[in-house]
């Protein structure tokens, strides 16, 4: 069983040094690791065994975070006692919370998500993120979609990398709780998606349908949410990919909802209805 390493690491140790360049996109995907960091994302990832390949905990966060740190070493991960300052340049936060864990990457290719049909489970609800760059909007996405039941998420069409770390502190540990598809092609994964049987809506505030239009979307039906860029939302190539363009209705004098309250309402509202079908 491991068991922290008391002041066994420095600022220029290899392994102190692989875990600040997993800051870097570049050195993410040459290894398939990322860094989680805080409690609630470690406590997630830990939940999966073989997701976590080593925690750093500074010396106070190793007594404070014991629950994790037992857990860890039950898996027989290696458990690295760290400084304050070692921790600081590990983390990506102005605060760090006293721990933080090495984690292979844990997304799933399209094919996988779609074969979820053959499994035995048919796909009720799925978020698809097209040119989305804001890491924590696309975070918060991902968080909303597992508190919506979403069957899974899709990253397409040059969307911000999911392992970025706010992404994942923005995902309040969703990330290790529903399948994740990264880099799928845009046209490929709407194509699959159709083929599962769901109806693909694209959320744009241009849409002459709003969520709440008499003979609008018959949200009891399986659906794919599509959702653009934060600035620019959808072009008009990829709004053609949908079966239908709808919006949010503004109710006040806000000039629009960012992102991730749109995708909440949208996503919401197909969860209700959703429900509402199978308990009738």
């Amino acid at each position: 069983m491991a068991r922290p390493q008391p002041g066994g690491l420095g600022i220029r140790s290899p392994r102190v040094k692989a875990a600040r360049q997993l800051g870097k996109r570049a050195f993410r995907e040459r290894g398939r690791l990322f860094l989680a960091e805080g409690p609630q994302a470690v406590r997630e990832a830990l939940r999966q065994p073989g997701v976590v390949t080593e925690l750093f905990v500074t010396g106070p966060g190793a007594a404070r975070h014991r629950e994790l740190t037992a857990r860890a070493a039950g898996q027989g991960i290696a458990i690295h006692e760290v400084s304050g300052e070692i921790m600081a340049e590990l983390a990506q936060t102005i605060t760090p919370q006293g721990v933080l864990g090495v984690c292979r990457f844990v997304d799933v290719p399209l094919s996988g998500l779609l074969t979820e049909t053959a499994l035995g489970r048919n796909l009720q609800l799925v978020t698809v993120l097209a040119n989305v760059r804001d890491p924590g909007n696309a975070g918060t996405v991902m968080r909303t979609s597992d508190a919506a039941g979403a069957d899974g998420v899709i990253f397409a069409a040059a969307s911000v990398d999911p392992y970025n770390s706010k992404c994942v502190r923005s995902s309040a540990g969703s990330l290790f709780h529903l399948p994740v598809v990264a880099g799928a092609a845009l046209d490929e994964a709407i194509g699959g998606l159709r083929a599962a049987g769901l109806q693909v809506l694209a959320a744009d505030g241009s849409a002459s349908y709003f969520l709440d239009s008499p003979g609008g979307p018959d949200l009891t039906q399986p659906t794919a949410w599509l959702f653009g860029n934060e600035a620019w939302g959808l072009p008009d190539d990829l709004l053609a990919l949908a079966d239908g363009v709808v919006a949010v209705p503004i109710y006040g004098q806000a000039e629009s909802l960012n992102l991730a309250a749109a995708a909440a309402v949208c996503l919401y509202a197909s969860a209700r209805q959703l429900r509402g079908r199978e308990t009738s």
